[in-house]
């Protein structure tokens, strides 16, 4: 996985494809990918960012609980999970779900897993953000930062030692690095050689504390060197570079080379959630620098420029994508709140006898508040 320029190691250089402006570099390799995939991307892309609107809107208005943006990160997300093959599996953080959408999940389900109701694939069971769905293999992430990324590694090792061409992807922000479920993962996948990608969203911020008092290393991508993995770093908001090197990393791990740790440098440009206030600890003149580093604004510069894209066909998609939202919120909203009984379900695949005597239990104590009711 060369660089653009080749003039310094991969864990210390920003690889890039396309300039700020959109231009490719000069001599930068292009991934292999087809215009019509290109253009799925962007679109999935310019959904995020219209999801994120929404959700904010639904958030103010009360009518779901939080949420945490996406914006300024689409590339870093759509192009990590466009590496992905149907039997892989995703281990996201907080930012990452619309990889799910990419790989098929149904918008309005998407939706209802906000409003926690019955429309929810996991019924309403999790806090706002924490999605997964088993047809699309995605697994949810813990608010405890990293501790998913064992789970990733395990899963990958189980993936070996069953002989199969899978791969297993964990994400992580510049903030969880410090955490030490994050060695414990990528220390066991560097031993074992597991079949796993492992990539650190740096949006320069955890909450409130800059990447720069997170770590000493001179890059995050570096700190692979420890765990004798290969060790990228990428310029997270040019879709093309993502594309390609995480590509070459999920390729690698799938032909038994082992794991990589990637670093997508890009910037969160909102708060942490809808429940932070950046505004009070960052300046806005370095939100303002990464704004005009834009990936959307980028890869539709970048298309255009090759002919696949133009003004008619962002109006359209932008339509389509609002009329498409439209009714997916509109079919989650009206979903029934999960029933109580539904808490005893899927705890275990055969059920004891306990659970009856706990059915029961339940049964009796919605009939005597029912009974109190009247």
């Amino acid at each position: 996985m060369a660089t653009a320029t080749d003039t310094q190691p991969a864990d210390l250089d920003l690889i890039a494809v396309l300039d700020p402006e959109g231009k490719p570099l000069a001599g930068a390799e292009l991934p292999a990918i087809s215009d019509e995939r290109l253009i799925e991307l962007y679109r999935t892309m310019v959904l995020m960012r219209a999801i994120d609107q929404r959700l904010e809107g639904l958030q103010r208005m009360g009518r779901i609980g939080f949420f945490g943006s996406a914006r300024g990160q689409e590339a870093a997300v759509v192009g990590s999970g466009a590496a992905l093959q149907p039997e892989d599996w995703l281990y996201p953080a907080l930012r990452e779900n619309a990889i799910m959408l990419l790989r098929g999940f149904p918008l309005s389900r998407y939706f209802a897993h906000m409003f926690g109701n019955a429309h929810d694939v996991l019924k309403g069971r999790m806090q706002p953000m924490h999605f997964a769905g088993r047809e699309v293999n995605q697994v949810s992430w813990s608010s405890c930062i990293a501790n998913h990324l064992p789970q990733a590694t395990g899963t990958a090792y189980a993936m070996k030692l069953k002989g199969e061409a899978k791969v297993a992807m964990g994400f992580v922000g510049d903030g969880g690095t410090s955490e030490p479920e994050f060695h414990a993962a990528l220390n066991f996948a560097g031993v074992w050689k597991v079949p796993a990608v492992f990539i650190c969203q740096n949006n320069q911020w955890a909450i409130s504390v800059p990447s720069s008092k997170q770590t000493a290393s001179e890059t995050f991508a570096v700190k692979a060197r420890a765990y004798g993995m290969p060790g990228v770093r990428v310029d997270g908001n040019d879709l093309l570079a993502v594309v390609r090197e995480v590509s070459a990393a999920v390729e690698r791990a799938r032909a038994g080379g082992g794991p990589t740790f990637l670093e997508l440098v890009t910037f969160r440009m909102g708060g942490h959630s809808s429940a932070d206030d950046p505004s009070r600890y960052r300046d806005d003149q370095t939100v303002q620098s990464w704004a005009r580093k834009c990936p959307l604004a980028r890869l539709r510069t970048y298309l255009e420029s090759e002919g696949k894209w133009d003004e008619q066909r962002q109006e359209a998609l932008e339509a389509e994508l609002r009329e498409e939202i439209n009714a997916a919120v509109k079919e989650a909203e009206r979903a029934d709140l999960p029933p109580p009984e539904s808490l005893l379900e899927d705890v275990y695949a055969d059920d004891p006898p306990l659970m009856d005597e706990q059915r029961q239990f339940l049964a009796d104590e919605l009939a005597f508040k029912q009974d109190r009711a009247r």
